[in-house]
């Protein structure tokens, strides 16, 4: 399973970004699909997520600003960011789940100025 992030960037506060995942080598559409972040010095962190049926689930800070979907004819996964703040500042990676397994994603830096 392969999983290719891209979309990251430089970015003013208050602008937006879209991450895209795409997937291959693996069934994408009963997959759990996620994106998370994590800033130097700190903990990786669930950013939004969205299950195969569509149901999705975002951390409080992202709530209101991020809007995670997904393509299942294209086998990705998108992380929309409106309302960017400096403290997005991270590393963003996806992750893909099924059948037990999880994979990540190789990570996408963004970087929000203020």
């Amino acid at each position: 399973v392969q999983l290719q992030a891209s979309g990251g960037g430089l970015v003013q506060a208050g602008g937006s970004l879209r991450l895209s995942c795409a997937v291959s080598g693996s069934f994408f559409g009963g997959a759990y699909m996620g994106w998370h972040r994590q800033a130097p010095g700190k903990h990786r962190e669930l950013v939004a997520g969205i299950f195969s049926g569509g149901r999705t689930i975002y951390s409080d800070s992202a709530k209101g600003r991020f809007t995670i979907s997904r393509d299942n004819v294209k086998n990705t996964v998108y992380l929309q960011m409106d309302s960017l703040k400096p403290e997005d500042t991270a590393a963003y990676y996806c992750n893909y789940f099924w059948d037990g397994h999880n994979y990540w994603g190789q990570g996408t830096l963004v970087t929000v100025s203020s």
